[in-house]
This record gives C-alpha cells, sequence and structure tokens, in this order.
C-alpha cells in the first residue's frame, strides 16, 4: 500500500432536507484517499470515501462499530486478518475492538457509518 494523500473535503456537512445521489458528490483523486463527510454527530456519523488503486486506510483497531457500503467498484476490507472483497452493492459490519484495514486494490467509493452509542 502506498503512502497516499489523504484529501479531507470542506463542508462538514452536506445540506439537509435535499435529495442526494452519494456516488456523484464525491471524486476520485489520483494517489489518493478522499473523505467527505455527510453528517457528524457525538453518536457517530456517515462520511462519503473514494481511494484511488492501491490507496487504503492503514490497519487498526477501533473502539465503535462501523458500517461499510460500497457504492462503486470492489474493495477489501481486511478484518483480524481475513479479507472479505465486496463489490457495488454490499456491505460489512466492522466490529469494535478487532483489527481491520481497507485496501483499494482497484479504486471505489463507500459510505462509512460509525456508531459510536450503545457501548455503555
Amino acid at each position: 500500500m502506498k503512502n497516499a494523500e489523504i484529501i479531507k473535503m470542506k463542508n462538514a456537512e452536506v445540506k439537509k432536507a435535499e435529495a442526494l445521489i452519494l456516488v456523484e458528490i464525491i471524486e476520485y483523486e489520483m494517489n489518493s484517499v478522499v473523505i467527505k463527510t455527510i453528517i457528524k454527530k457525538t453518536t457517530g456519523n456517515v462520511s462519503v470515501l473514494s481511494l484511488d488503486v492501491g490507496e487504503g486506510l492503514v490497519e487498526r483497531i477501533s473502539a465503535f462499530d462501523s458500517f461499510a457500503h460500497i457504492i462503486d467498484g470492489r474493495a477489501e476490507i481486511v478484518i483480524d486478518g481475513k479479507s472479505t472483497f465486496l463489490e457495488t452493492g454490499q456491505s460489512i459490519i466492522i466490529p469494535a475492538h478487532i483489527s481491520n484495514k481497507i485496501v483499494a486494490n482497484e479504486r471505489f467509493k463507500m459510505i462509512l457509518t460509525v456508531i459510536k452509542s450503545g457501548y455503555e
């Protein structure tokens, strides 16, 4: 995996009460991971990401469950050392407290929802 340039788009949230086509609100950038936050709250957030081929999100362990949904292309999600390949329209829950990483063997776009409540 290359050392990606991560581009965080401005505008923390998109306009409310307007229809969205999520695959169209984020573009691919060469050699980059692009992140656009759709909504951010203390209880969690929803972001749209685009990853160019060869890029990824480094291996990490999150304190919260995450829901990854592929909206364009094909992604490799590695959870606790096991790879799962997801295509457009497929989703996976990434459990809290388990190592995971996201790899772009080809470019793809995804919605990533992090749930920060319910852990009491």
